[in-house]
């Protein structure tokens, strides 16, 4: 198989949010996090293939899928799960907030570290729930929460801890140690853990591992909720096939009835690529990650070269947390957005002095935005 990830894809044209966010601007999309990579060919072939039936009644899962996720969990990851743990879901976000709603009532509050995936936040506070932030601090060049300050903010009020490993917006991999710090941490307090694992198989750093929340003992098994897709692994995210996987029978009936009646189907199309992409997309994974590697090689470099910016090296995701609070700006998001770069804005997860990248794009595209970068910051020197 021959994959060229250096393909550009017109997008600009299309229904492509990552795009038309600065349709008609000479700015440069590195934000939403979808890449612009073609999905693996037997994806597209598998759905071309289910389109041209021309039906598209009520489907169900494949028991297909199914098996593969069991093996896929098994075999990469070494944590042996049971079919009936599974929730299908039309998206990860929705899994957010059921887990919310499923565990924490309107007078009880949700943890979580700071900075975050902005959807955490906007599940934790819904229909006027409260959260409280452990602060996520710099430890050996990772981003790490810090539970041990985190202790003297709690109330007795938490029952939901919820977590993201890899983690975004900084790109860690959680160690075991840390892991089962978090899992201690949640023992301590008696809190049901929602971990978000959706880049597990991105992992970019050498001699790294992701290892799932709910693996490391049976104690974090029975209290957990672990958010799974295929979307950013193989570029799926505008189809929705997710999944929530609960060992413990009671969360799991929680959280099923919660979604009752509001989290639909996942569609039939969505299980179509889900299951082509488990089965062989594999080997287009590996050169997607070897392309990643390179990405990240270059962005690193060149941005800690950049006067006031930092950026610590992602170990997983394709996604990058850059320190702009140095910059002689009010407002690091705009002052790029003006150069033709568009980042997230920081403030978005709570930190208003960063921006964060994706660099799942044609490398050329990269350059770019790197070279765009430097004219800007050489006009504040002036």
């Amino acid at each position: 198989m021959t994959l060229n990830f250096d393909l550009w894809v017109d997008r600009s044209h299309s229904d492509s949010v990552k795009w038309n966010k600065y349709n008609n601007q000479d700015v440069i999309p590195l934000w939403v996090a979808d890449t612009d990579f073609t999905s693996p060919p037997q994806v597209i072939k598998e759905l071309q293939q289910r389109v041209a039936e021309g039906v598209f009644g009520y489907g169900f899962t494949p028991p297909e899928l199914i098996d593969l996720v069991v093996s896929r969990l098994a075999n990469r990851y070494g944590w042996a799960i049971q079919p009936e743990w599974i929730v299908w879901l039309p998206g990860l976000v929705c899994g957010l907030n059921v887990a919310v709603r499923a565990n924490v009532a309107l007078h009880e509050t949700s943890l979580m570290p700071m900075p975050i995936y902005p959807p955490f936040m906007q599940a934790a506070q819904s229909e006027g729930r409260q959260f409280t932030s452990v602060n996520v601090i710099e430890k050996q060049q990772r981003w790490a929460a810090d539970f041990a300050s985190a202790e003297s903010q709690l109330d007795g009020s938490e029952r939901l801890l919820m977590l993201c490993n890899p983690y975004n917006p900084g790109g860690t991999v959680y160690k075991r140690e840390e892991l089962l710090e978090q899992q201690e941490f949640a023992r301590r307090h008696n809190l049901v853990v929602c971990s978000d694992e959706i880049h597990c198989d991105l992992i970019l750093e050498p001699g790294q591992k992701h290892i799932p929340f709910a693996s490391l003992n049976p104690d974090a098994e029975q209290r957990s909720i672990t958010l799974l897709a295929p979307s950013k692994t193989f570029n799926l995210a505008g189809l929705g096939a997710s999944m929530a996987i609960i060992p413990n029978p009671q969360l799991r009936r929680k959280f099923l009835e919660t979604s009752k009646g509001i989290v639909p189907h996942v569609n039939i199309l969505a299980y179509v690529a889900a299951t082509a992409a488990y089965r062989d997309g594999d080997e287009w994974l590996s050169a997607q990650l070897d392309y990643l590697r390179g990405n990240r090689e270059l962005v690193t470099s060149r941005i800690n070269a950049m006067p006031g910016l930092r950026m610590l090296t992602p170990e997983g995701t394709y996604l990058g947390w850059i320190d702009a609070s140095a910059l002689p700006v009010q407002d690091p998001y705009r002052f790029f957005v003006e150069a033709g770069v568009g980042f997230s804005g920081g403030a978005e997860f709570g930190a208003p002095g960063f921006v964060r990248i994706n660099l799942g794009c044609q490398r050329a595209l990269l350059e770019k935005a790197m070279d765009r970068m430097e004219a800007a910051l050489q006009t504040l020197e002036r």
